[in-house]
């Protein structure tokens, strides 16, 4: 039989990226949660975290991260089913991760129902949309929106549409960058702005684009502050046409190449035994996403 403190003590130093904090989010000496840590590998007979910085699940850690994950949502479809004593019920809290452009544009509206509804409360881990899986797959998450279809071990995955991108610019920018044109040779100079070292999407862009060229760029983390670096004439980027709609209607910002874009399909992963509110959170993604996302081609 697994004691549940011990694997809360293992949940809380994932989730909060220490010990220390984790001591402080369970209200507990940084000794006692070491010690809960490791009487946890002595019962399993296995490391279970790898003492970085941050520290990380091992594949044991891992697989009790999924359970921990599935038996809190469990518990609270329980807490619904069974009266408890006042102060005793807690709201439910979702701990998902999707990139910065979803949280950006689509995902509150098409989330805020359900939350109000269902008094929900959500802890939202802000990843590129080519590497959120790793959250899934590490245990940190129940559920998360990436590119990528096929699920771990464990869970399901279902389309939700696909994000269009476009590769814009202020006029300024074209105009000091690319008064000739756009080719090989202006490319090389003009400089974009990337979302972080995983993002692939301006490449994609030139492939399309007939151009195989490296390219001076700007680096920020930041789905606002990206847009605002554009608009700013700091350089050329991918931007969802969700965010650049109202600033190209205006004439704040120009495509590069008009016509050329590039589709990002959108896939929701979920845990199969997440309890009844993964499976509403599930249904109302299905049913709101297409409202801002196109079809997903093939």
């Amino acid at each position: 039989m697994l004691d549940y403190k011990l694997l809360q003590a293992l949940a809380a130093v994932v989730e909060q990226g220490g010990f220390e904090r984790a001591a402080r989010a369970l209200g507990l000496s940084q000794s006692a949660v070491s010690q809960r840590v490791k009487l946890l590998e002595a019962r399993v007979g296995a490391p279970v975290l790898l003492r970085a910085t941050p520290p990380t699940p091992t594949d044991t850690g891992q697989r009790l991260l999924n359970h921990v994950q599935q038996v809190r949502m469990l518990e609270r479809d329980l807490q619904r089913e069974v009266p408890m004593q006042e102060g005793e019920a807690q709201l439910p809290r979702l701990r998902l991760a999707l990139n910065a452009d979803s949280l950006a544009t689509w995902w509150a509206p098409a989330v805020a129902d359900l939350c109000r509804q269902q008094a929900l409360l959500l802890e939202l881990l802000v990843d590129d949309q080519d590497v959120g899986l790793r959250r899934m797959r590490a245990g940190e998450v129940i559920g998360c929106v990436c590119a990528a279809e096929r699920p771990v071990a464990g869970a399901r995955s279902v389309p939700l549409g696909a994000m269009r991108y476009l590769a814009v610019a202020s006029d300024g920018f074209i105009r000091r960058h690319f008064a000739e044109g756009v080719s090989a040779r202006t490319l090389a100079k003009a400089p974009a702005i990337v979302f972080g070292p995983d993002d692939q999407l301006q490449h994609r862009f030139l492939a399309l684009a007939g151009f195989a060229v490296d390219f001076p760029y700007h680096l920020c983390p930041s789905s606002e502050g990206f847009v605002r670096m554009i608009g700013a004439g700091l350089g050329w980027g991918m931007v969802p046409a969700l965010q650049a709609r109202e600033a190209l209607a205006a004439g704040q910002l120009r495509e590069l190449i008009p016509g050329c874009h590039v589709d990002v399909p959108l896939h929701w992963h979920y845990w199969r035994n997440g309890g009844q509110l993964l499976e509403l959170l599930t249904r109302q993604l299905l049913e709101q996403a297409p409202r801002w996302l196109g079809p997903i081609d093939g």
